[in-house]
């Protein structure tokens, strides 16, 4: 068994981009497979418009100064 890269035959390499091939299609499929259950009814004309509320005033008095 080959323990690196540089010194590995030309099927090593083979297993290689074989394994690595097999790995991202699985993890392509995977992820399109997990966005099958979006909501097509929410399209850019149909979304949701947030209005801001009321403005909210933030005030500490534990600030400490540098002197």
């Amino acid at each position: 068994m080959n323990h690196s890269i540089h010194s590995a035959d030309r099927a090593t390499h083979l297993k290689v981009v074989v394994v690595a091939l097999v790995a991202g299609i699985l993890v392509a499929g995977f992820g399109i497979a997990a966005r099958t259950n979006v909501d097509y009814s929410q399209t850019a004309q149909s979304t949701h418009v947030i209005k801001a509320g009321k403005p909210v005033v933030v005030t500490s008095s534990a600030t400490s100064e540098i002197r």
